[in-house]
Parts: C-alpha cells; sequence; structure tokens
C-alpha cells in the first residue's frame, strides 16, 4: 500500500463520515482522480482500504459505492456492539485515569451545550473513545471502531430527527456511565452502556425510513 493510497483512502473516509457522500451513492474513480491529483491506480488500492473498512462497496466491472445498510444489518451492528463494546469498556476501566475521566466530563459539557448535529457526532465519539483509552485490546478496538463508522450516516440522521429530546436522553446516560466510572463500578458502567446502545438501536430500528436516506 502507497502513502498516496492511503491518503486518498483518509480523505475519502473523512467525506464519507461527514455525510459529503451519502449511502448508496456512486464513486467514480476518474472524478476522484482529478480531484485529488493522482492516477487510477492509488484510488483502485484506496478503495480497496475502503472496503475493507467497510464504508465502500466494490462490483466488478460496475464500479463503486458509499456502502449502505439493510434494516437487518444495523440490527446486527448494533446487536454486536451492545454486547462486545461493554467487555472494551471493562478492558479499559483499570487504565481510566482522573485526567480521562475530566476529559470525559469537559466533553460531556460540550455535549450538552450544542444544537449541531456534526459537533454533537464528533463530541460523541471523543465521549465514547475516551472511555476506552484504557485498553490496549487493539484487535476489540478495531471491531468496535468499523461498527462506529458504517453506522454513522444512520446516527447523524437520527440525531437530525431526535432532535433536542434525543439529546437529552443521551446526556442523562452519559452522566450515568460517568458517574458509574468515577465510582470504578464496572458492572454497573457496563450495564449503563448496554442499555445505551440497545436504545439507539430500537429508537433507529423504529424509524426504517432513515435506511433508505442515510445522511
Amino acid at each position: 500500500m502507497s502513502t498516496t493510497s492511503q491518503r486518498i483512502a483518509d480523505v475519502l473516509a473523512g467525506r464519507i463520515l461527514r455525510g459529503e457522500l451519502a449511502p448508496g451513492q456512486r464513486i467514480t474513480q476518474d472524478e476522484l482522480a482529478a480531484d485529488l491529483s493522482a492516477s487510477r491506480i492509488p484510488v483502485r488500492e484506496a478503495l480497496r482500504i475502503l472496503e475493507q473498512r467497510g464504508l465502500v462497496t466494490l462490483r466488478a466491472n460496475a464500479g463503486a459505492w458509499v456502502a449502505s445498510m439493510s434494516r437487518r444489518d444495523l440490527e446486527l451492528s448494533y446487536e454486536i456492539r451492545e454486547r462486545i463494546e461493554p467487555l472494551l469498556l471493562l478492558d479499559s476501566l483499570p487504565g481510566l485515569t482522573d485526567e480521562h475521566l475530566d476529559a470525559m466530563r469537559t466533553t460531556q459539557d460540550e455535549i450538552a451545550a450544542t444544537d449541531d448535529v456534526e459537533t454533537f457526532l464528533d463530541l460523541d465519539r471523543r465521549f465514547h473513545w475516551t472511555s476506552y483509552a484504557g485498553s490496549s485490546e487493539t484487535q476489540l478496538s478495531a471491531i468496535i471502531a468499523r461498527l462506529w463508522d458504517t453506522t454513522q450516516p444512520y446516527r447523524r440522521a437520527f440525531a437530525r430527527l431526535a432532535g433536542s429530546q434525543g439529546s437529552w436522553v443521551i446526556s442523562a446516560e452519559h452522566e450515568l456511565l460517568l458517574e458509574a466510572l468515577r465510582r470504578r463500578d464496572g458492572d454497573v458502567a457496563a450495564h449503563v452502556l448496554s442499555l445505551h446502545i440497545r436504545r439507539t438501536k430500537v429508537a433507529l430500528l423504529e424509524h426504517g425510513d432513515l435506511l433508505s436516506t442515510g445522511g
């Protein structure tokens, strides 16, 4: 893999995660190459990198598309997260410092103060991944990061739909999680996180139209 391919993959991943490219949208290799001043070979390599991350779908002799999810895909992604993300949190807990928890406190205060969806998505990711900073389980982290990335467009669409009421519920759950982590109560923290993920799954699946619109 060349550094050019990785650079293109990073740029394209950013566009997908920011919602600039929607699920199901076609990616034209020639246009992407021209836009990024690159040849087609590193573009093809970059698309293969993103296919491995679950962000792009490649079809033989047909081209590339931003990956999209069916209702069952989304449901299964959240069921996996509900089971394995608490494992990462429990592994992280012994390594979490007061500085990590203070950073989570600051991030949650910022979440409570914003009504901008893109800002919320960035802060929400920062909040949770700070809680995993004490873990060295890179394989588990990679699996969970992929699930976060592939469901990002649907979380964005739902956050826009849910508005302030949804933000209030998320903030309340974050407060419970942070309180449990400060008490070093792994059982309660894992339970709160599991319920947090499950509630999001149920709320998303109640709005099946989001699966057709993506972002």
